[in-house]
């Protein structure tokens, strides 16, 4: 369920770039959606946590982001709901504690991932997978904005929901 009400103007003013950019998919757009350009304005990202917030679900024990971009997303989240989060890397440090999921979590534990923005959703299913083999039980990833052309294929794997499409913010699908 998308839509976005009053959020979908303010995320497209805030951080909707015009100009020729590739995409994490690798491929070419004539319109980029910057995340820290949402995620570092505090009234709106307030107003995206709230939003979000009311689509986690039930039985929820943890909430998890993808670093870097997600961070923001999934701390004013926790702040938000009270629910304690962990970091997904994208890969794991050589040093310290290596591990690819940083922060507290139980075997079994029932997560929500936070994802900024999804292009085709690849890097949402590694991380998904990464909580699942730390013992996670993923529910459902939740991201603020869903840029993929087409809605099936690597994400059926997850549960998924987004705030705001690219129609909901006016553009084109076609890039």
């Amino acid at each position: 369920m998308t839509g976005g009400g009053a959020l979908a103007p303010r995320v497209r003013e805030a951080a909707l770039l015009e100009g020729d950019f590739v995409l994490s998919s690798g491929e070419r757009s004539r319109f980029y959606v910057d995340k820290y350009l949402f995620s570092t304005e505090p009234g709106l990202l307030q107003d995206l946590a709230a939003e979000l917030s009311g689509r986690v679900p039930p039985g929820t024990r943890r909430l998890a982001g993808v670093e870097l971009g997600a961070v923001p997303l999934v701390v004013a989240l926790s702040l938000r709901t009270g629910l304690p989060y962990v970091v997904v890397r994208r890969s794991a440090k050589g040093y310290g504690t290596g591990r690819k999921v940083e922060g507290r979590s139980e075997a079994g534990e029932r997560t929500v991932l936070v994802e900024d923005v999804v292009t085709t959703g690849t890097q949402a299913v590694e991380a998904a997978r990464s909580l699942v083999e730390a013992g996670a039980e993923v529910s459902t990833v939740l991201a603020v904005l869903d840029r993929r052309e087409e809605r099936s294929g690597y994400l059926e794997e997850f549960a998924f929901e987004a705030l705001l499409t690219t129609q909901d913010l006016g553009l084109d699908t076609g890039n």
